[in-house]
């Protein structure tokens, strides 16, 4: 009797030992990931065209990012759906750090645009880095008659609905901005979406298009080049590479504001170590002076920071867009 019992505690002793190594190996495993993390390329999948804004962002970060981490960064143009598809697409993919989400600020906006989503952008994605904000440029066809913004808004007043503005697709900051433009200055001007901004671009220059609220990037050439002239910015301080065009709200809107910005995000179960290790070498990016650089010339003023810096940013964006999406009426057409 007394050996058996004997047996039983033996017994016991070695299942707590085996149980207590268990729950070390499994506490271990996301610590193993981090390290091993990565072991096979990156992709930022971007939910627009090739060629905009957004997907100048993304090339810009993802070859310093990918020299950092040791592995090739893959930028993935998936557009469509006003960026839903390549939005869903990375809140649904395995939540290991290999695919990556470029947002910008129409994530924040169709929280308020559609009353239905297929993913939930605070529960569904996890915030990596703000990598950076930058303003939007009123451009106009050289051929449009007008020199101000004034112009523009009295032009528009003459010929109600004959004037049209492109959008890299609803809810867009290239469709929200255009459209509170149109709520303050009382005017009517019809919009036509585009899958990207690369597409606007294309039917400006050629004329098709009268105006196009552009990334500050995309701006910057088109007008060097004479084919765009810039009638305002829509931020609150003059962009350093135009110094000599005004703020929409300096010449003729009081109070216009609205910008850009740029970040990556990624599967909300992503483990925090990757997530971590993501940060640091994002950050360590965004520090060398040719990203710097890169990113000034194309109007982005460099942010980095945390990831809960990130998440803070993008609750208050919510906020705003909400307010600009109620206060101007703005619809999803």
């Amino acid at each position: 009797m007394k050996k058996n019992c004997c047996e039983g505690l033996l017994n016991a002793r070695c299942c707590i030992q085996r149980c207590l190594v268990l729950l070390a190996a499994t506490c271990a495993l996301p610590a193993f990931a981090a390290q091993s993390f990565p072991d096979r390329p990156i992709r930022i999948v971007v939910p627009y065209l090739a060629g905009g804004g957004v997907d100048t962002a993304a090339r810009i970060i993802g070859q310093p990012l990918g020299e950092l981490v040791g592995q090739s960064v893959v930028i993935d143009n998936r557009p469509g759906a006003a960026t839903n598809i390549g939005s869903d697409m990375v809140a649904k993919a395995k939540p290991d750090g290999y695919t990556l989400l470029l947002a910008n600020a129409s994530q924040v906006a169709n929280v308020s645009l559609y009353s239905k989503m297929p993913y939930d952008l605070q529960r569904d994605l996890a915030s990596v880095i703000l990598i950076g904000s930058a303003p939007l440029v009123m451009l106009v066809h050289p051929s449009l008659p007008v020199k101000t913004v004034k112009d523009v808004i009295a032009l528009a007043k003459s010929k109600p609905d004959e004037l049209n503005y492109a959008s890299a697709g609803i809810g867009s900051p290239t469709h929200i901005a255009p459209e509170l433009f149109k709520w303050m200055a009382d005017v009517r001007i019809a919009h036509i979406p585009y899958k990207g901004g690369s597409q606007a671009v294309v039917d400006l220059i050629a004329g098709r298009i009268t105006l196009y609220f552009a990334a500050s990037s995309t701006a910057l050439p088109l007008v060097q080049s004479g084919k765009a002239r810039a009638m305002g910015v829509t931020g609150s301080q003059r962009f350093a590479h135009l110094p000599k065009v005004p703020t929409i709200a300096e010449s003729g809107l009081p109070g216009y504001e609205i910008g850009n910005w740029f970040a990556l995000l990624a599967p909300a179960a992503t483990p925090k170590d990757i997530i971590a290790k993501l940060n640091g070498s994002a950050n360590a990016a965004l520090k060398r002076p040719e990203v710097v650089e890169r990113l000034n010339e194309f109007g982005v003023d460099v942010i980095g920071g945390s990831t809960q810096a990130l998440d803070t940013f993008i609750k208050k964006e919510i906020v705003t867009y909400e307010k600009i999406v109620r206060t101007a009426n703005i619809k999803p057409e």
